[in-house]
């Protein structure tokens, strides 16, 4: 029994740094500090849209309030994995892979080249549009649409994660 608490002693100072916390509670902390700002960040902006007369700025505000919840809920799933680790628990958005490869898995391995080239032929269209739309409207069109490039770049290297999740699964 006695070694028993030997165990756990010898874990928890490996697990503790000398402020009295282990690494991963110090990095659950300031994803949960972060998490904090990302809400306040998104409440600003709500505010802010919601007094907006002109079309062009409440479109535009709108693209940034979309971001940011997207935002907030990739911090808020990173932060209940690092919960989930630290408690020995999965919570329901918890970012661990623990599905068995079925069917519907192997059908989205299947699609992924498909979907990775469908992104990369939408980037090379958004590049042509850049060139063809360049001066109008003030340069809007242009900063939408390499924003557009940006997201569809996100999307292959999220893909590409993904097929090589599916592939090691």
């Amino acid at each position: 029994m006695m070694e028993d608490f030997a165990d756990v002693t010898a874990l928890s100072e490996f697990m503790a740094t000398r402020e009295g916390i282990s690494p991963i509670e110090r990095l659950l902390n300031e994803f949960e500090a972060h998490e904090a700002k990302e809400d306040h960040a998104l409440e600003f902006y709500k505010k802010t849209l919601a007094h907006m007369p002109s079309p062009l700025t409440r479109f535009l505000l709108q693209l940034i309030v979309s971001d940011e919840e997207k935002h907030r809920a990739v911090v808020h799933a990173m932060v209940s994995t690092l919960k989930g680790s630290l408690t020995w628990t999965r919570p329901p958005d918890s970012l661990e892979n623990t599905g068995a490869v079925t069917g519907s898995t192997r059908e989205l391995l299947d699609v992924t080249d498909e979907l990775i080239r469908l992104e990369k032929d939408g980037i090379t269209e958004y590049k042509t549009l850049v060139k063809a739309s360049s001066g109008y409207y003030r340069g809007v069109f242009k900063i939408l649409l390499d924003s557009m490039i940006r997201d569809s770049e996100k999307h292959v290297e999220l893909l590409e994660f993904l097929k090589q999740n599916l592939k090691d699964a």
